[in-house]
């Protein structure tokens, strides 16, 4: 099969598995211990949780739309 018949190229790859590894530590930092009936966690509102996690997967799902709408040049589809 021609490369030619590929509707990404392999930077488009490369774009959209950087995004989803940046999306991916988003939700780690999110993660964590939660509250119980017995114990309240406060860490559950924290600013890694509720500010920095949300903000690292929105940047990685932004990333993965220009990895969708990125037009290769013409010399990397040749590889």
């Amino acid at each position: 099969m021609e490369k030619s018949n590929f509707a990404f190229g392999r930077m488009n790859f490369i774009l959209l598995g950087v995004g989803m590894i940046i999306v991916i530590i988003g939700f780690i930092l999110m993660g964590g211990s939660s509250s119980t009936e017995e114990a309240y966690n406060p860490d559950i509102f924290s600013v890694q949780r509720i500010k920095v996690a949300p903000v690292v997967c929105l940047l990685g799902f932004v990333s993965m739309i220009y990895a969708v709408v990125h037009k290769s040049k013409d010399g990397e589809e040749a590889r």
